[in-house]
């Protein structure tokens, strides 16, 4: 009788701690994905970066053969606050767990951390996160030190997954609950697909500010974004585009001195 055997799996959590030095004896490098809990309009999923990095991050890890760390779900989304089911970190937690994360992976051996972002507000937090993990970790003296080296990837902003989204929805793909972000998470949860309903006229794109003036310019929760155009099968060309793209670039971000 033939036994079915699942395919290996890239996910640290289902891995043990042996099978994790047998890796660092032949790859340095591992995968971060990084997201929030957020509102996403009046149709959209609280959990949609998360879940969108998280996809990326596997099928990136799929490619590329590179362990992926357990996925950071919870991040900078104070402007967000204004909407129930938020649930946000201050940019000095976020900045001291990614930093954390950083110098724990260093502790063990790894020395190339590609964090896959899927929410613009984690931006600035991680990259300060990255200049502290590498100081935390020189003052440690980890043997890994010298050679650690981070990066942010946005799937979001890669020029191909760009490129399609303003080609699916020209000025309506907007800056916040856009349709392509939708799109990724049909794909993934098609039951997700009840919940679009045709939405009023967005309020336009502007500034960022606090939750209260956020609330203000944008009620329903949208930047300038149209999310009933989103399709599943959108969503799953977005993301073979992102994948595609960013295995590319974490495939240099390895091999470089």
């Amino acid at each position: 009788m033939r036994i079915a055997l699942e395919p290996r799996s890239w996910r640290l959590q289902l891995w043990t701690w042996p099978e994790v030095e047998r890796y660092l004896e032949h790859n340095k490098g591992v995968i971060v994905p990084l997201g929030s809990t957020e509102q996403h309009g009046p149709t959209g999923a609280i959990g949609t970066d998360a879940l969108t990095a998280d996809a990326v991050a596997q099928a990136v890890a799929e490619r590329s053969q590179v362990v992926v760390a357990p996925p950071q779900a919870f991040g900078m989304a104070e402007h967000h606050l204004g909407f129930p089911g938020t649930i946000s970190l201050q940019p000095s937690t976020l900045l001291a767990l990614l930093r954390d994360v950083v110098v724990s992976l260093a502790r063990h051996g790894f020395e190339r951390v590609y964090v896959i972002n899927g929410h613009g507000g984690n931006m600035a937090a991680t990259r300060a996160a990255f200049s502290e993990a590498y100081g935390r970790a020189a003052s440690l003296g980890l043997a890994s030190a010298p050679r650690l080296r981070c990066k942010l990837a946005n799937w979001f902003l890669a020029p191909a997954v760009m490129s399609h989204a303003r080609q699916l929805y020209g000025d309506r793909e907007g800056q916040h609950a856009t349709p392509s972000e939708i799109a990724l998470t049909l794909h993934l949860y098609p039951h997700l697909a009840r919940k679009l309903r045709p939405l009023p006229e967005p309020a336009p794109v502007g500034p960022i500010h606090g939750w209260e003036d956020f609330r203000r310019r944008y009620p329903d929760g949208r930047m300038g974004s149209d999310p009933s155009l989103a399709t599943a099968a959108a969503g799953k060309e977005l993301l073979e585009r992102a994948a595609t793209a960013l295995g590319e670039d974490l495939q240099r971000f390895l091999q470089a001195p």
